[in-house]
């Protein structure tokens, strides 16, 4: 049976090289099979030298940057998020989930994309996708691609699994389907308080460079921590990018994970 990637319960900043290591075992199968796994940083490396960046976009090979991003909306508190975040200049890569959330808030998902935020993909109805076989696997993807291509007029090329839980399967589901995975460096736990300043100090005790944060936009506590969090985060210097901007000059590449 393929190995299945989940995270840590207790993410935090860990040696590149342990990460490597940990994440080359993780995705090797007991079978001997493997998918792709790496971190923003050596997806960059991996670009041309001479390669650039998007006119007006963040060089994250030259910035202090970290990613953030918002699992699970979008929701009723989504569009005061929005004013935040323009009011800071700042951008976001949002995992939505299709039945409940998107098909709920199609002007929210509209909003979303037309400030320049990223859209990504979090299912249809946030099952574990490594606990459902991979026709299940592919339609809980596939529901929420193309509802949001028909609010939008495009598809995410960007997924977050469920808990983070993935494997051989499940990554082979999402080259199809054009999507890479991306994981998470920090975690508020925002799901178990609704304390602000409880979660905007756990995302600033976790914060390094080339993280990436995980917020949710479905948790009163979790929009008003946002401003604190964008605020210190500049006064340590940190600019806050979308995910495809953290690993710009390179592009997503559907079936690989990514993770810091």
């Amino acid at each position: 049976m393929p190995k299945q990637i989940s995270m840590p319960a207790r993410p935090g900043r860990v040696a590149a090289g342990a990460v490597a290591a940990a994440f080359m075992a993780a995705a090797v199968s007991a079978c001997g099979a493997s998918y792709p796994v790496t971190s923003p940083v050596k997806a960059r490396g991996a670009a041309p030298k001479s390669a650039k960046v998007a006119g007006g976009s963040v060089d994250c090979r030259k910035a202090t940057c970290v990613a953030l991003t918002f699992d699970a909306g979008p929701s009723k508190y989504t569009p005061k998020l929005l004013d935040v975040l323009k009011q800071h200049g700042a951008h976001a890569t949002f995992m939505m989930l299709g039945k409940n959330h998107v098909m709920k808030f199609p002007d929210t998902v509209r909003e979303i994309a037309a400030d320049g935020n990223e859209l990504g993909n979090h299912t249809w109805t946030h099952q574990i996708l490594t606990d459902i076989k991979p026709a299940e696997a592919r339609k809980e993807m596939s529901l929420t691609q193309d509802a949001v291509q028909r609010i939008t007029g495009r598809k995410p090329v960007l997924m977050r699994p469920p808990q983070g839980r993935t494997n051989e399967d499940v990554s082979g589901v999402a080259k199809d389907l054009g999507l890479s995975q991306v994981l998470w460096s920090v975690t508020a736990k925002d799901y178990k308080t609704t304390d602000s300043a409880l979660i905007q100090k756990r995302v600033l005790d976790q914060t390094h460079r080339d993280g990436i944060i995980l917020l949710h936009d479905i948790y009163p506590g979790t929009v008003p921590a946002v401003p604190g969090i964008l605020d210190a985060l500049k006064k340590r210097g940190y600019t806050v990018v979308t995910v495809s901007q953290l690993l710009a000059p390179a592009k997503p590449e559907p079936g690989m994970v990514y993770r810091p």
